[in-house]
């Protein structure tokens, strides 16, 4: 059971006290650095809720994404190799909830709105979003050796054409891109039939903004297809992924037909082998990184919240003592591009940390101006210490810890 997930021969003890120092390390920073400087700017209300203790502590997850019927739970089933609390398969919509799978000592389910007060759970932030969502959102716990590694976040399947315009009640993109900010992994699953990426589909996948390096593309049930078709899916699926996915790396797509079934086609049955293998490394690095991946996403969050403090510092000191103050704010609003620019320009800071001008303009129109605080520079001046003089540290003590680790065992999945 379970030998695709390897073992770290005397490994394990060292690789959890490195991840439990550094994760201290990195939640001891972002209360005493960050966290003051994210207040007092009102960056939760803009942009992620305050991370929590559980932020730190919890295992690596893994998000999975895709439309209806390409095999969502299926793949969770593979991976665990048993069947999971909640777990419903078929062809139609079958998912219409978030289910975190996650390890538990006795097998069993949590609904939405419990999970959410649970202090241990990675989960209380999702209560801003409703109970539209939370009635369809659970945890499946079982206790499952994968488990003990990783949890799998399954998502309701995509819908295209009319269905997707039935309101969920709940923005599902917010939702995802909460997700995607705490997750390790971000796995998009494609059906070989079915290719198209529907509209919500597409604002799914733009909800990933920033976190490209997370992304993985499983392209499944590839062998229900011949060798020659299954190039020209390859093609049309790589295509269709470049009007999406804007990154200059080309996204890692995985060829498999990944559930317990014969292959209907054989004749490509070594490089599914080999995908599958390569896939599963991927995964299996996962826990390995963990704290390297929780310093990189608090140096990103670190990055925006300064940049998030020289825009809401710049629009009080732009706004009137007394009078104009509605007519200044919809000019504000409508120079926020140009803002932008002049905040780079005057701060040298790169592009990419600049949060999406549209959405920023949106969220500006419920806030009075004259209310946000001026920039304070010891603020500031905290966050810069910290990336310029406490992460350097963190990242050598992964760096010295990864390179006395042993390799892995090389026990992988049976074909």
């Amino acid at each position: 059971m379970f030998s695709w997930m390897g073992k770290e021969s005397g490994s394990g003890r060292q690789q959890q006290d490195v991840h439990q120092t550094v994760t201290g390390g990195l939640q001891a920073l972002y209360t005493g650095k960050l966290l003051p400087l994210e207040e007092h700017y009102r960056f939760h209300e803009f942009h992620s809720p305050a991370l929590e203790e559980a932020d730190f502590q919890n295992r690596p997850m893994v998000l999975l994404v895709g439309q209806y019927s390409t095999g969502k739970t299926t793949f969770i089933r593979y991976l665990l190799e048993q069947d999971f609390p909640g777990m419903r398969i078929g062809p139609e919509p079958t998912t219409d909830s978030f289910i975190a799978v996650m390890y538990g000592e006795k097998e069993g389910s949590i609904p939405g709105n419990a999970l959410v007060v649970d202090p241990k759970k990675p989960f209380r932030k999702l209560n801003s979003f409703g109970n539209a969502f939370l009635n369809r959102f659970m945890c499946s716990q079982l206790p499952n050796q994968v488990l003990q590694s990783i949890s799998i976040i399954d998502s309701p399947g995509i819908l295209s054409g009319e269905k997707q315009r039935i309101s969920r009640g709940y923005d599902f993109s917010q939702v995802l891109q909460w997700f995607a900010e705490r997750v390790d992994r971000i796995i998009l699953l494609f059906d070989a039939h079915k290719l198209d990426i529907s509209d919500e589909f597409s604002e799914a996948i733009k909800a990933f903004r920033g976190q490209d390096d997370k992304i993985r593309v499983v392209l499944n049930k590839a062998d229900q297809v011949d060798t020659q078709q299954l190039m020209r899916v390859y093609g049309a699926l790589m295509w269709s992924l470049g009007k999406v996915i804007n990154t200059p790396e080309v996204v890692r797509v995985y060829i498999g037909s990944f559930w317990a079934k014969p292959l209907q086609n054989t004749e490509n049955r070594k490089l599914f082998e080999m995908e599958a293998q390569d896939l599963f490394r991927d995964i299996q690095s996962l826990p390995r990184n963990a704290a390297l991946r929780k310093l990189n996403d608090l140096i990103k969050r670190a990055r925006l919240a300064k940049v998030h403090a020289y825009i809401i510092s710049h629009l009080k000191k732009e706004m009137p003592a007394m009078f104009g103050k509605d007519t200044k704010k919809k000019e504000l609003i409508n120079r926020l591009p140009e803002i932008f620019h002049q905040i780079q320009r005057e701060h040298q800071i790169s592009p990419g940390d600049f949060p999406d001008v549209k959405r920023m303009q949106q969220q500006l129109e419920l806030y009075d101006f004259s209310k946000f605080h001026a920039l304070k520079p010891k603020l500031i001046e905290s966050v810069d210490n910290m990336l310029a003089n406490k992460i350097a540290p963190l990242m050598s003590m992964i760096r010295e810890e990864e390179s006395s680790m042993p390799p892995t065992d090389g026990a992988w999945w049976r074909f």
